[in-house]
């Protein structure tokens, strides 16, 4: 070590340091697990708890005194033999450093005490568990955000809008009138108007008017109080707004938010003529704000581990810290680098810039809990910068941690604040001895710290993310890497034009268009990620299952230390990687039997809801429906490797047939939509449409008779007929009903016809085409609501249901499967089969299970 210093007689480096410094390290962890296990202790345990760490530590700090006390009246050593002095006795801290963790621990008992006491204080806790109305003065402590859609049956939950606020006074039915200060979650529904003077004085209705309140703005509202759901929350009550009497605000923001507003509408204004996806995705890599992020983009970023991206975090302002204080471990010497140096700026006064930049960054982008966490972590990254030196960069994470949790004790139970910790605990433990021992091995010095960044980073937090997400992201290291590249100017590019905003709007427009060419390269890269097949595998989404994750990664490390001493093992590990991510189609049939070769027809299993595909050539399918999860479907259409659609048939616009377009369209060539003419519920209805402009993709309606061709499948339209006698009996009497061949396998897809619409199709002039179909898709997941007639003339050899798994309708009802056995068909469910592929024809005819 001295040699490599370079000077005489092994002199040591300036920058050379010791071992690192753990010692803050214990009173850290422990403080966040008391907190984390005392928010919802009895008030009597969080106090013997603090009483006893409290008595303890001042009796271990008394007998430590006394014994520096003793060792100060110890006579000096007496000199060696030699002439040396003696080696002092190493002196050793046992009953100071458990001393400190325990006052630590004392500390965040009692924070945890006093956090977790004012979700039960007051009266709202007991008025929500008698789901009491009353009329409440709340102020927001978040910014307002929307609900993601959910489907219900055959329908789309509205999304609502939900904030976080805090109730200062409550007004009971019977005019008592309350003053507490009790955190609640706040749910306005779609019909509910905007407060008359909404935070930017539009007064607008609807949800952007809700959407455009800022926190700290205080509202007068009616609602009815509801429990949580979970325990363990720092909401106490759900505060569920009613439409009358109107909601009104009764003061203002305060004045940072009002000008975190205004810099984050200038933002929204600066970036609404970029293309989507950095129309969408720059205001979130600058601030967090992710009101444009589609929910298709917003799993892509899950699906690759990108999602950290799109929230505000540590790295956003390390990157503005870098920019000014330069690279690491220079700022304390004449070649630092940077724009401080260049415009001649001192240290100290570099050092206050840094601080006030922090401080902005607070400010603009709101003093969350989230947000102080990326400050604080952002410090430590500061710290970094200024020294270089990793011996004091972990006292100073243990120091923010230890400040954080006792400052809000909630952040002991948010996967948000253990990843940050996690991640930059990797970056600064493990990255820097992983890019030394690539650097060893020949990697270029740049290439190695990066990839040391980003596989640190992920070998640490997958356990945690997994929990999360019940899955293991394959190519999150390279995605990261890919997008390592972009953010940096994207985000700096982005606050330029969050800056500019203000004062001249067409600066600011400049900024974000050369800001969206790396913001789009970011959405590329995680679309590219999530439409890989093998991009993702599924694993135990419990503790149980990160344990055993934790487990694999110890275990590849240990491995991989020994494959980078043999480049064609690494080769050989590469390629095999890259062949489990690619999942080529024929590879996968051979190992796994799915998708089976030659198959004709797939029923995806996509829960309660149809998703189905017909084989129109290599690669090619005609898609009948999507489902209502998008992930769900595009899994499917991935495992059967499908990348072209001449066209998707969407029965009718029920959300369980609907929702999950997205899915269908994400990364493959889709030449034209059809539906049906009877465009209800007009909300998906809408929703499809939506899709098929941004997409260009031609919409058109089906009608009885029409007839199509691609390769060697064909089909013909059955139903509904061009001009009904009387409208249609709902949405599922619409459906579009198919009668498909398909190189001599018959099929015929019913949608959700119900028995007023079969029985007209058995009185049409098709009725004839339909005796003896080989396949059946039953119709409405094999509900109960059958023509029989319309069975024993169809009598398929095989029929195959579409249901989700304990769905609470009774699908497929035993009345309808015993009618379709007993005609002589071979009836498989998705529920209990998993997706299902007809395969083969006449005597051949087969179905292959997932």
């Amino acid at each position: 070590m001295h040699a490599d210093s370079g000077k005489r007689l092994g002199a040591a480096h300036p920058r050379q340091e010791g071992p690192i410094d753990l010692r803050l390290v214990p009173p850290a962890l422990a403080a966040w697990a008391t907190a984390a296990m005392t928010l919802d202790a009895a008030p009597l345990w969080t106090a013997v708890i603090a009483a006893v760490c409290l008595i303890t530590a001042a009796l271990l700090l008394a007998a430590h005194r006394r014994r520096s006390g003793r060792r100060a009246l110890t006579p000096p050593p007496r000199p060696s033999p030699s002439g040396r002095p003696a080696p002092p006795r190493r002196l050793t801290w046992p009953r100071a450093s458990v001393a400190a963790v325990l006052l630590c621990v004392a500390a965040a008992a009692v924070s945890a005490g006093l956090h977790g006491a004012d979700v039960r204080r007051g009266p709202v806790p007991g008025l929500a568990r008698d789901y009491a109305t009353v009329t409440a003065e709340v102020e927001l402590d978040s910014d307002p955000w929307l609900s993601r859609p959910r489907v219900r049956g055959d329908h789309a939950a509205p999304a609502a809008v939900l904030v976080r606020a805090e109730v200062r006074r409550v007004e009971e039915r019977d005019g008592t009138v309350v003053s507490t200060r009790t955190p609640v979650l706040m749910v306005v529904d779609a019909d509910v108007p905007a407060p008359g003077r909404a935070a930017n004085g539009s007064g607008e209705d609807g949800r952007s008017g809700w959407l455009g309140l800022l926190p700290s703005t205080r509202l007068r509202v009616s609602a009815g109080l509801a429990p949580v759901l979970s325990d363990g929350d720092r909401t106490a009550a759900v505060l569920r707004v009613r439409e009358q009497p109107p909601p009104e605000v009764v003061g203002g923001p305060s004045a940072p938010q009002r000008l975190a507003g205004r810099l984050r509408a200038g933002l929204r204004v600066a970036t609404g003529g970029l293309p989507a996806d950095a129309r969408a995705l720059l205001p979130g890599l600058v601030v967090g704000d992710t009101s444009r992020i589609t929910p298709e983009l917003d799993e892509a970023f899950k699906e690759t581990d990108l999602a950290h991206t799109l929230a505000v975090s540590g790295s956003n302002l390390t990157i503005l810290l870098a920019l000014l204080v330069g690279p690491p471990g220079l700022a304390r010497y004449a070649e630092r680098r940077g724009l401080a140096p260049r415009l001649g700026i001192p240290l100290r006064s570099t050092a206050l810039l840094a601080g006030a930049l922090t401080l902005g960054f607070v400010v603009v982008c709101r003093p969350d809990p989230s947000v102080l966490r990326a400050a604080a972590c952002g410090a430590v990254a500061l710290l970094a910068l200024a020294t270089g030196r990793s011996r004091t960069l972990i006292p100073a994470l243990a120091t923010a941690v230890l400040l954080l949790v006792l400052y809000d004790p909630w952040l002991a139970r948010s996967y948000g604040f253990l990843l940050s910790v996690l991640a930059t605990g990797a970056l600064l433990v493990l990255a820097p001895g992983w890019g030394a021992a690539m650097r060893r091995r020949g990697v270029p010095a740049r290439p190695a710290e990066a990839l040391a960044a980003a596989a640190a980073a992920q070998a640490v937090c997958a356990p945690v993310i997994t929990v999360l997400s019940a899955r293991v992201s394959l190519v999150a290291v390279p995605c990261n890497l890919l997008v390592e590249v972009a953010v940096a100017p994207a985000t700096v590019l982005g606050f330029a034009a969050l800056a500019a905003a203000p004062v001249a709007m067409p600066v600011a427009k400049v900024l974000a268009w050369c800001a969206s060419w790396p913001a789009r390269w970011i959405a590329g890269v995680a679309r590219t990620g999530a439409a890989l097949p093998g991009g993702a595998m599924d694993w135990p989404g419990s503790w149980a299952g990160a344990l055993l994750l934790a487990g694999v990664t110890v275990a590849l490390v240990l491995v991989g230390r020994r494959l980078l001493r043999h480049p064609w093992w690494c080769g050989v590990c590469a390629v095999l990687l890259l062949l489990l991510v690619l999942r080529p189609v024929p590879l996968t049939r051979v190992i796994t039997g799915w998708p089976p070769p030659g198959w004709r027809y797939a029923m995806c299993d996509v829960g309660q809801g149809d998703a189905t595909v017909l084989a129109a050539g290599e690669g090619s399918g005609v898609v009948v429906d999507a489902g209502p999860d998008p992930t769900l479907v595009d899994h499917c259409l991935r495992e059967l490797g499908i990348t072209r659609i001449p066209l998707v048939v969407l029965t009718h616009f029920h959300a369980d047939h609907v929702a999950g377009l997205p899915g269908v369209l994400r990364g493959r060539s889709v030449d034209a939509i059809e539906t049906t003419d009877f465009e209800e519920p007009a909300d998906q209805a809408e929703f499809v449409r939506k899709e098929a402009a941004e997409r260009n993709i031609p919409l058109t309606h089906a009608v009885a008779g029409e007839r199509r061709r691609t390769g060697a499948l064909t089909w013909q339209v059955l139903w509904p007929p061009a001009r009904p006698a009387t409208d249609p009996d709902g949405p599922n009497d619409a459906s579009i009903t198919l009668l498909v061949r398909s190189a001599g396998l018959r099929l015929l897809l019913l949608g959700d016809l119900e028995p007023p619409a079969q029985q007209a199709l058995l009185r049409s002039p098709a009725a004839a085409a339909l005796a003896g179909v080989d396949v059946l898709k039953v119709a409405h997941h094999g509900s109960a609501y059958q023509d029989p007639g319309l069975i024993r003339l169809v009598s398929p050899r095989v029929a195959l249901i579409s249901c989700g798994a304990d769905n609470p309708y009774g699908h497929p009802a035993p009345g309808t499967v015993a009618a379709l056995r007993a005609g002589g068909a071979v009836v498989l469910r998705t529920d209990r089969d998993g997706a299902l592929a007809v395969t083969g024809m006449g005597s051949e005819l087969g179905v292959a299970r997932d």
